[in-house]
């Protein structure tokens, strides 16, 4: 017996992989869910291509455009409506000097359209999740970490008080790593104005606690094995990056079991969340296992119904649906 389920569906086109989300709306009584029923990722890379000659090149389109046809079909399965989906792509697609014409690409051959997102953006849409986390009279600074960029939240009181997105991301440091150098001056100098902006504003705030989103930080997460929904530490994750970074690729994948394409960048990118915790001083950090998808289906969801639509940008809608305890495997 078929049941009907309303279906949700998001894409978040990032600069080492493409992801898509797609979630039930559960209702029961006055209660409201989103049940995840169906993830697909797949590391396309578009930032190996962008990051190094700034533009995407016309065999990894191919292969973008072919991915996305299967999404869209997938969707079609699902029954998931033509206005019940988001497609959002952040660093690589906006870094690109072709973004717009493989968007346009894309909207001529799939009739998908993808909206080539900001870093506020970005944070405005995890931020529909994450507020949901917080604790009154905590000040916390959040910290995602993508290929191609690294976006800083702080929150006081439960209210996001600043925010600044860094060009800093696993595939750049990545890159920069591999060709054996210390960096442009422009890189240093981004670097040094992401360390200063931590500082500066840890310290106005008074920030005490960390949470974390990305792959790269929830993947270090499950090898520190904490207990569950505990605060990893510090030392911990230093621990774990001394660890990988004295093993060879091969030993990453086939004694540590990580993924080619998370093998390779979870070094740089845990090297970030490390950083950062140390310039605020922050000795623990809270991964909720949340990102950009999680915020742009809470987004459909509020427009859907429009009675849970928050009031202003401080005030959660209700139910809170996205945030759901680890493990988040399908049912």
């Amino acid at each position: 017996m078929e049941y009907p389920l309303l279906k949700l569906a998001a894409i978040d086109i990032g600069s080492n992989a493409v992801r898509c989300q797609i979630s039930a709306v559960l209702h029961y009584g006055d209660r409201y869910r989103l049940k995840r029923v169906e993830y697909v990722r797949y590391p396309l890379r578009l930032g190996e291509d962008v990051f190094a000659t700034g533009e995407i090149s016309e065999k990894k389109q191919q292969k973008f455009i072919k991915f996305l046809h299967a999404l869209r079909l997938l969707m079609e399965v699902h029954d998931v409506a033509h206005n019940h989906y988001l497609v959002c792509a952040t660093s690589a697609m906006r870094t690109a000097r072709n973004g717009k014409e493989v968007a346009a690409r894309i909207q001529q051959e799939l009739g998908m359209t993808v909206q080539v997102i900001d870093g506020q953006a970005e944070a405005a849409y995890i931020n529909r999740v994450i507020e949901h986390l917080l604790e009154d009279n905590k000040h916390y600074l959040h910290i995602d970490v993508g290929g191609g960029s690294t976006e800083f939240n702080i929150y006081h009181n439960r209210r996001k008080v600043a925010s600044q997105s860094f060009e800093v991301g696993s595939i750049r440091r990545m890159q920069q790593a591999e060709a054996g150098l210390a960096g442009t001056d422009a890189q240093n100098e981004t670097w040094q104005r992401m360390e200063e902006w931590v500082k500066e504003n840890g310290r106005r705030y008074h920030v005490s606690r960390a949470i974390g989103t990305g792959g790269n930080i929830n993947k270090l997460y499950s090898m520190a094995q904490p207990s569950v929904d505990k605060p990893v530490t510090r030392r911990r994750i230093a621990s774990i990056l001394d660890q990988l970074t004295r093993m060879t690729m091969d030993e990453r994948v086939n004694v540590a079991l990580l993924n080619p394409d998370r093998a390779d960048v979870i070094v740089p990118a845990g090297q970030i969340y490390l950083s950062a915790m140390e310039w605020a001083n922050i000795s623990q950090m809270i991964v909720p296992d949340i990102g950009l998808k999680d915020g742009m289906l809470q987004t459909l969801f509020e427009e859907h119904f429009e009675e849970f639509r928050p009031q202003d940008d401080h005030t959660p809608g209700f139910p809170h649906p996205m945030v759901q305890a680890r493990p988040t495997e399908i049912e």
